[in-house]
């Protein structure tokens, strides 16, 4: 594990001598300049909680691989954002959360899909029509194609995931 002292000067020289390349790469991809500072940002503040020494030969590339996480982790978000609030737009009025339960949903169901992040496309669909769509298991059988028996092993598989990260 890496300590603080040894992993910081080495952030601090990557910052120094590549963030205003990256920024200008992530600029290039997102179409604007504020949401590029944001995402270097965070790539920066996920080097910084790394455990382990940043060994570069390549800083360039290692930096194009994290900001491209960063990038996902950013787009998915918006997916799940834009899902949520159109989901919500279909909603009577007298029926919608609060701007404050809002944004509390929508935490959640951010972190949902973080802890469900790596699990097979089918499996966190099968988990999250289940728990959000409130559908029977026949019925998500049905919809993805799938054997009854198959669907309870993907929804236990993502419920222990979610289960055990939260320990």
């Amino acid at each position: 594990m890496a300590t603080d002292s040894a992993l910081h000067p080495q952030v601090q020289t990557l910052y120094a001598e590549h963030h205003g390349w990256l920024h200008g790469w992530l600029r290039r991809r997102l179409g604007c300049g504020e949401r590029a500072a944001d995402l270097a940002h965070d790539t920066f503040v996920r080097l910084l909680a790394r455990e382990e020494p940043l060994v570069l030969q390549e800083p360039r590339a290692f930096l194009t691989t994290v900001a491209q996480r960063v990038l996902g982790n950013h787009w998915r978000r918006e997916q799940l954002e834009r899902a949520y609030l159109e989901a919500l737009a279909a909603r009577p009025e007298i029926v919608a959360p609060s701007p404050e339960e809002r944004a509390m949903l929508l935490e959640t169901l951010l972190e949902i899909d973080r802890l469900l992040d790596g699990l097979p496309a089918v499996v966190r669909r099968a988990f999250l029509m289940a728990q959000l769509d409130g559908l029977p298991l026949a019925e998500i059988a049905a919809e993805l194609g799938l054997s009854l028996a198959t669907v309870k092993r993907h929804l236990q598989r993502a419920g222990a995931r979610c289960f055990f990260a939260l320990r």
